[in-house]
């Protein structure tokens, strides 16, 4: 999500643009690697005293209901927010807790077709993303 968008999101989403939201949306724009609330209540407290932290957890939760940000919740029942709307899918791994957008057109189509294909009754399939767990080789790259 890109600094400059944060109105036009805000407007498209029909809500309206207040200080406290382009504060939460600044907070999921710089801090990477899709943070906790918590993450996201220090990052605006730091840089914007003047936000209510219930504000900043509403703001979330209203983010959330109009499709601006995504839950990604890990193994150990953290929740964690994802403002990367595009198709992707998300490296687990399990011994940090990192996370990485996973960004793969072939992934998608395979799974996409085999859901066409596959019929689960009494089930329609809207999306599917896959939460990849493993370790990450170079654990120098999650320090940056």
């Amino acid at each position: 999500m890109k600094k400059e968008n944060y109105e036009v999101d805000l407007k498209n989403s029909n809500l309206k643009v207040t200080p406290q939201r382009i504060a939460v949306l600044e907070a999921l724009s710089h801090l990477k690697n899709h943070p906790t609330a918590d993450n996201i209540k220090e990052y605006v407290v730091n840089n914007h005293p003047n936000v209510a932290v219930g504000t900043i957890y509403n703001t979330l939760d209203t983010f959330v209901e109009k499709g601006l940000v995504k839950k990604v919740k890990t193994e150990k029942d953290i929740m964690r927010y994802d403002a990367i709307l595009d198709k992707h899918h998300h490296l687990y791994s399990a011994d940090s807790e990192h996370i990485e957008d996973f960004f793969d057109e072939e992934l998608n189509n395979l799974l996409e077709n085999y859901f066409k294909k596959k019929k689960i009754a009494n089930f329609k399939v809207s999306d599917v993303k896959l939460q990849i767990i493993g370790t990450f080789k170079n654990k120098n790259k999650l320090l940056k």
